[in-house]
C-alpha cells in the first residue's frame, strides 16, 4: 500500500509496476488497475492523471511522460504542503487542517481534522510530514484542498423548480477553462427537462394554491379531472413553456452577479468566509429575481389561464400591459423577496448539519457518492420549501389577482390574515401535497439529464 517503503521506490518502478503488459506505455485501464491494487479508489482519477500527463496525445503515458507528471504533480504538492503547515515546522498537525479549510469556507471540528491527519499519518506522530502527505496524494490527482472540499460542495444542479438556491462555486481552473459555462448549460437542460416532467404537478399546486378554499376544496384526482375537462391533456402543460424559458436568464445573472457580490465582500486575496457567501448569494438570486419577476407573473397567469383567454405568451404580456398597467408585472414581489431568506438560509443550515453527521460516520471517504449527495440536498431543500411555502402562496395569490379594482388588491399580510381567517393556519400550505410529489421525480430527472449532458458536453470528471 501507499505507506509500504517498498512503494515509495523511484518513478521506475513505480511504472514498471503498473506497466503489466510491458509495452513501455501505462494507459487508464492499467493504472486504474494499478491504483486499485493500492488501495486507491477515487473515481476517474486515472482518466484525470492519464489526460493531464499525456503530451504526445497518444491515450497512455511513457516512462518520460510519466515521470515528467510525477515530478510536476509533486512540486504543487509541495506548495500546498507548505500552505498548510503554518509554523513550518515540517509538519501538519490538526489544527493547521482545521484553519485551512475554514478559510475554506468549511468549518470542521476538531475530531473530523484528527480524523483526516490520521488517513495520512503513517508512523502514529499525529502530525503529517511531508513524505507521509507525498504518499499518500502522489496518486491522486486532487492537488489541492479545494478539490477535496469539491466533493462536498452543495450541488445547485439539482433543479426542484424553485429556482432559490445558492449559485454554483466554480474553481479558478474551471472559470479559466471555460468549463463552467458548459456546467451551466447542463444545469440549464437539466432543468428543463425535470420542469416539464413535472410541469402537471406544478400546474396543479398553482390551481390549489390560487383556488383552493375550504369551501371550495380541490382534491388531486378532482383536479386533473377538472383541468382535462377543460383544456385536454396538452392543458396540464400550461405555463411550461415560460418557466423553462425563464432558466436560462435566471442561471446566467445569478451567476455573474454571484461572482461579482463574492468580490465585493471579500478582502483581496483571501477566501470567502461561509456567512459571506451565504450573503452574495442570496443576494444573487435576488438580483435575478428581480430582473426576471415579470416573466414569474407571467408564469402564474398563462398556468392559471382558460382555453382561449390568451394565444400566448406576448398576447398575455400585451393584455396584462394594457388592463393593469406595468406595475402589474411586479405583483407579489416582497414576499417573493422576504421567502429567498428563510429558504435559502434553513437549505444551507440543514444541508451542512446532513453533510457534517455523515462525515463524523465516515471520516476515510471524502466522497460520499451520488445518493448521499442527492439526499442530502433533497432533504434540505424541502425543509427550505417547508418554511417558505406560506410566503409562496401569498405571491402566487397576488400574481393571480387580476381584478381592476384597486380596493380588492390587498398586501401581502392582509392576504396571510385572510387566508388564516377563512382557512385557519393549514390554508397557508394548500398545494403542498403536489409540490411535494414533484420534489423527487424532479431531482431524479434533472441529475440523469444532467450528468447525461455533462459527458455529451466533455465535462464528466
Amino acid at each position: 500500500t501507499a505507506g509500504s517503503p517498498k512503494y515509495t521506490r523511484s518513478c521506475q518502478d513505480l511504472f514498471e509496476r503498473l506497466d503489466t503488459n510491458k509495452d513501455g506505455k501505462v494507459d487508464v485501464a492499467e493504472l486504474r488497475a494499478g491504483l486499485k491494487e493500492m488501495g486507491i479508489f477515487r473515481q476517474g482519477a486515472a482518466q484525470k492523471i492519464v489526460s493531464s500527463g499525456d503530451q504526445n496525445k497518444d491515450g497512455s503515458l511513457d516512462l518520460n511522460e510519466f515521470s515528467k507528471y510525477m515530478k510536476e504533480h509533486e512540486k504543487k504538492l509541495l506548495l500546498t504542503f507548505k500552505s498548510l503547515d503554518r509554523n513550518n515546522d515540517g509538519r501538519i498537525d490538526a489544527s493547521e487542517i482545521q484553519q485551512s479549510l475554514a478559510e475554506l469556507g468549511m468549518d470542521i471540528s476538531k475530531e473530523n481534522a484528527l480524523k483526516i491527519l490520521q488517513s495520512m499519518d503513517n508512523d502514529g506522530t499525529m502530525t503529517v510530514d511531508w513524505n507521509e502527505w507525498r504518499e499518500h496524494f502522489l496518486l491522486c490527482p486532487a492537488h489541492n484542498l479545494e478539490e477535496i472540499i469539491r466533493y462536498w460542495k452543495h450541488s445547485s444542479v439539482l433543479d426542484i423548480g424553485d429556482s432559490l438556491a445558492i449559485p454554483d462555486e466554480f474553481t479558478e481552473e474551471e472559470k479559466n477553462s471555460g468549463r463552467w459555462w458548459k456546467h451551466l448549460t447542463a444545469g440549464a437542460v437539466a432543468g428543463a427537462v425535470s420542469r416539464t416532467g413535472t410541469a402537471p404537478l406544478d400546474r396543479m399546486k398553482v390551481f390549489m394554491q390560487v383556488h383552493s378554499s375550504k369551501t371550495n376544496p380541490i382534491s388531486l384526482g378532482g383536479g386533473f379531472k377538472q383541468m382535462i375537462v377543460e383544456g385536454g391533456l396538452t392543458s396540464l402543460w400550461r405555463g411550461n413553456g415560460i418557466n423553462v424559458l425563464k432558466i436560462a436568464p435566471e442561471t446566467a445573472i445569478k451567476f455573474m452577479a454571484y461572482e461579482q457580490y463574492k468580490k465585493l465582500l471579500s478582502s483581496e486575496g483571501k477566501t470567502i468566509e461561509t456567512h459571506k457567501r451565504f450573503m452574495a448569494g442570496s443576494l444573487a438570486g435576488a438580483t435575478a429575481q428581480t430582473a426576471i419577476y415579470p416573466m414569474e407573473v407571467l408564469k402564474t397567469r398563462l398556468t392559471l389561464r382558460k382555453t382561449g383567454q390568451y394565444s400566448g405568451m406576448f398576447d398575455c404580456a400585451k393584455k396584462i400591459l394594457r388592463k393593469e398597467g406595468v406595475k402589474a408585472f411586479y405583483k407579489g414581489y416582497v414576499p417573493n423577496l422576504v421567502g429567498i431568506i428563510p429558504y435559502a438560509g434553513i437549505d444551507l443550515a440543514v444541508y451542512e448539519t446532513l453533510k457534517n453527521t455523515w462525515l463524523s460516520y465516515h471520516p476515510d471517504s471524502p466522497n460520499p457518492g451520488v445518493l448521499v449527495l442527492v439526499a442530502c440536498g433533497t432533504m434540505s431543500s424541502t425543509c427550505g420549501q417547508l418554511a417558505s411555502y406560506p410566503l409562496a402562496l401569498v405571491r402566487t395569490r397576488m400574481q393571480a389577482q387580476a381584478s381592476l379594482d384597486a380596493s380588492d388588491q390587498s398586501s401581502m399580510t392582509s392576504l396571510m390574515k385572510k387566508v388564516v381567517a377563512k382557512d385557519g393556519f393549514f390554508g397557508l400550505y394548500r398545494g403542498i401535497l403536489p409540490n411535494f410529489m414533484k420534489v423527487i421525480p424532479a431531482v431524479s430527472i434533472s441529475y440523469v439529464v444532467y450528468e447525461y449532458m455533462k459527458t455529451g458536453l466533455g465535462i464528466s470528471k
